[in-house]
């Protein structure tokens, strides 16, 4: 009775010192890290959408025939809006991807508003504007912040994650690597800028 005792502790310390070294435990912590950092990264994107609203009809009021730009980010910023994005976007690199096209869209009808508003010097010193172009360019920082904070996370994460013996643990609980931002589509050509 006591050898059976003895091999049945053994077992029982090899098996739990097997599973300390699994990676288990971190790979559910640096999955809420990554999960996590997503959500700051989505706060930020929540938090430019809402300005929008609020810089288009300023915009309005001084350059009502630019029609098409305001068009353009309206129809962008409800693109953004009408993608469910939850936590199981960081499970779905196809989701992700469009999530990603969508805010880049976004991105780049609020650039071109904001350069409409160079025409308009009447619109540039409305202190309106100004204060949400100010918090506009406040929040594309933050929105910066968070995506490296995210790319990070998610570095940390797969990096964990391929490692083996954790790369066991994860494919038998399903955790796969998670997806990353890529840059957007022309970001390593220079823009063209003309003083004419």
């Amino acid at each position: 009775m006591n050898a059976l005792k003895k091999t049945m502790t053994a077992t029982a310390l090899v098996a739990s010192l097997s599973l300390t070294g699994c990676g288990y435990n971190t790979l559910q912590i640096k999955d809420e890290s990554v999960t996590a950092s997503w959500s700051e990264v989505e706060n930020q994107y929540q938090r430019r959408a809402d300005l929008v609203p609020n810089l288009v009809n300023v915009v309005k009021g001084y350059a009502a025939h630019e029609e098409k730009v305001l068009t353009e980010v309206t129809q962008a910023r409800s693109n953004v809006a009408g993608l469910k994005v939850d936590a199981e976007v960081l499970n779905d690199p196809a989701l992700f991807e469009k999530y990603q096209q969508a805010q880049a869209q976004l991105t780049g009808a609020l650039s071109r508003l904001i350069a409409v508003s160079e025409n308009y010097p009447d619109l540039k010193a409305n202190e309106q504007f100004q204060a949400l172009q100010v918090q506009l360019e406040g929040t594309e920082n933050r929105i910066a912040v968070a995506r490296n904070r995210y790319i990070s996370s998610v570095q940390d994460f797969n990096s964990y994650a391929r490692q083996f013996p954790q790369m066991m643990t994860a494919k038998v609980i399903g955790m796969d690597t998670k997806p990353n931002f890529k840059a957007d589509a022309g970001a390593s050509t220079a823009p063209t800028v003309s003083f004419e």
